[in-house]
């Protein structure tokens, strides 16, 4: 596996006082701003948002809110992204970078769509523990310590919809405390879909195929087609596993000589799929808000990223037509909307596809069929900084 450069962190003059920046209003920036309370050496200094900062006093102290970049980055130390919009991210990730900023991300749009470009500067950014993407990154950290050789990394869910319908995402969206758009992007499989790309990207493995594996199981040992998978490839898969009441966690399938070697020992026998050819090691949950703080510990102490897209990403998450569209269909949401989902795809032979993150506002110049994958030229797309980047980073560093 080629070795790339990693960013170094800037340093944090003070690691007694760090001064942490929150770019977002919602769930997560909510959470995330409540966890870091209980920890007197983290200062919440400035929460950016796009809302009249009125809208969002309620969540947020008032004189703490502002909806100016150069202010929300003029008393930090680390910034943590978590708008979910990867346009407005690259906003506040460049301006952060530019600025001499650390930048954490709990955002795997943004990383997919900007957070390749940000690595090629040489910005400090790293995603953060918690969600899946980190957990699998900390996993992974984890097998290498212990020896274990990953196959796989898997994500875990306990169910999916490709085209759920409007009346059901309306009644289990506040039923789960989510936005329409988040719990869509979650039910159809999109959500998930980012996250394995990222996870690809970040730790160099690859993808069985378009869209991933997935499939159901009714027990975690039973995941012989990732493991047969991956030794087909040559190289470790980034994929899921529908687990219906099981954890919603993450796991890695892994080789292991020396534990392949004891051969009556418990607790190496009871860690192997069925068919004995790899162990599952599992990480039963992801606590998104309350592990944030080991990212910044991570980060006051210089110490590499958890994760990146890396300099030269191998995987993006192409839109896909859930149903027929006809020509000048405009999608005002389309990760976590009705009429597209996300898939991950290889870039080689398909740095054309249309990446489902950045189609909101674009228009359809002609009709498509469902489950065609759209290209660019399918599409008149909204010209932005975000778009750039993305073009960038499909460019292989000569």
């Amino acid at each position: 596996m080629m070795t790339r450069p990693i960013p170094v962190p800037h340093a944090v003059r003070d690691t007694d006082h760090v001064k942490v920046a929150i770019s977002g209003t919602g769930f997560i920036a909510r959470g995330a701003c409540a966890a870091l309370s209980a920890f007197p050496q983290y200062d919440v200094t400035r929460v950016l948002t796009r809302r009249p900062v009125a809208a969002s006093a309620g969540a947020f102290p008032e004189e703490k809110l502002t909806n100016s970049i150069d202010e929300f980055l003029e008393d930090a130390d680390i910034v943590v992204e978590c708008s979910g919009d990867a346009a407005h991210a690259a906003e506040v990730m460049i301006a952060a970078g530019e600025a001499g900023r650390n930048i954490v991300t709990i955002n795997s749009e943004a990383q997919i769509t900007v957070g390749s470009a940000m690595v090629r500067r040489g910005y400090s950014i790293t995603e953060a523990h918690g969600d899946q993407p980190g957990c699998l990154a900390e996993l992974h950290e984890e097998c290498l310590d212990m020896g274990f050789t990953p196959l796989a990394y898997i994500n875990l869910k306990g169910f999916l919809n490709l085209t759920p319908s409007l009346e059901d995402m309306q009644y289990w969206g506040p039923k789960q405390g989510l936005s329409l758009r988040q719990v869509t992007s979650f039910t159809d499989g999109s959500k998930l879909q980012v996250e394995q790309a990222f996870v690809a990207n970040g730790l160099g493995a690859g993808i069985a195929q378009q869209g991933l594996i997935g499939g159901s199981v009714a027990e975690l040992s039973d995941l012989g087609a990732h493991v047969e998978a991956a030794r087909k490839l040559g190289k470790p898969i980034s994929d899921y596993t529908l687990n219906p009441g099981g954890p919603p966690g993450v796991l890695v399938l892994a080789d292991c000589a020396v534990a392949d070697a004891a051969t009556d020992y418990m607790p190496f026998t009871r860690l192997q799929t069925k068919e004995g050819g790899a162990y599952v090691l599992l990480r039963p949950h992801h606590l998104v808000h309350l592990e944030l703080t080991k990212t910044l510990r991570r980060v006051v102490e210089g110490r590499p990223p958890l994760l990146t897209n890396s300099a030269d990403p191998t995987i993006t998450v192409a839109a896909i037509a859930k149903r027929p569209l006809p020509a000048g269909t405009v999608f005002d949401e389309a990760l976590g909307g009705f009429d597209l989902r996300g898939e991950a795809i290889e870039i080689a032979g398909n740095a054309d596809a249309a990446p489902i993150t950045l189609m909101d506002g674009a228009r359809l110049r002609h009709a498509v069929e469902p489950g065609q994958v759209l290209r660019m030229s399918d599409v008149e797309m909204v010209e932005n900084r975000a778009l750039d980047l993305y073009r960038e980073s499909l460019t292989p560093q000569g």
